[in-house]
C-alpha cells in the first residue's frame, strides 16, 4: 500500500473539532461530541489532541484523522483513535500515532496503555505492530453492546522506532 506523503500530523485547534467529531460519529459507536473534544482541548491539563490532515482534490486541508492521548506523569493513556473511513489502509492511523507517542515520549512518558474493543483487529493489529502486548481484558467495558475490552500496554517507547513509523520507513 502506497504511503501518503502529503499527511501531515499537527496539535488539534479549536477549529478542528467539528471536523474531528464528524470522524468519530462515522468511525464509532459511542463518539465523543463537540463538547467533550473542547473540554479535552481546552481544560484538560493531561490531554494532548492531534489531528491528521491531508489535501483534498482542490488542495484545501481536510482533516482525516485524530487521536486523544492523557499524559499522566509517565505513562500515555491512549484515549481515542480515529481516521475516517473514506481513508482507511493508508497508514494515516500509524502515522498520527507515532506523532502523538514521540510527542509524549519527548515529554517524559516511558509507557502506554489502552482499551479496545475486542472486535476491533484492524486497531489491534496497528497497536501489535508498535509492540503492544495484551495485559487483560475488561469484560463488558462498552455500554452500547456490552462487548469486553482488550486492555494493551507498550512497557517502553522507543523514539528511534516511533521516528521511523512516524516518517512511514517501516
Amino acid at each position: 500500500m502506497p504511503a501518503i506523503q502529503e499527511l501531515f500530523v499537527r496539535r488539534m485547534e479549536e477549529k478542528d473539532i467539528p471536523h474531528a467529531c464528524a470522524i468519530d460519529i462515522a468511525s464509532s459507536a459511542l463518539p465523543w461530541s463537540e463538547h467533550s473534544l473542547r473540554f479535552e482541548l481546552n481544560q484538560n491539563p493531561a490531554a494532548r489532541l492531534w489531528v491528521a490532515e491531508m489535501a483534498d482534490d482542490m488542495g484545501e486541508a481536510r482533516v482525516v484523522g485524530l487521536l486523544v492521548l492523557w499524559i499522566i506523569v509517565d505513562e500515555v493513556h491512549i484515549a481515542n483513535i480515529a481516521v475516517h473511513p473514506d481513508f482507511r489502509r493508508r497508514r494515516i492511523g500509524q502515522r498520527l500515532l507515532a506523532k502523538g507517542l514521540l510527542s509524549a515520549s519527548e515529554e517524559g512518558a516511558r509507557s502506554v496503555f489502552l482499551e479496545v474493543r475486542r472486535g476491533n483487529l484492524a486497531a489491534q493489529s496497528l497497536y501489535r505492530r508498535f509492540g503492544f502486548i495484551e495485559t487483560g481484558i475488561r469484560p463488558r467495558y462498552y455500554r452500547d453492546n456490552r462487548e469486553d475490552a482488550v486492555l494493551m500496554s507498550l512497557e517502553s517507547l522507543q523514539p528511534d522506532l516511533l521516528h521511523k513509523w512516524e516518517q512511514d520507513t517501516l
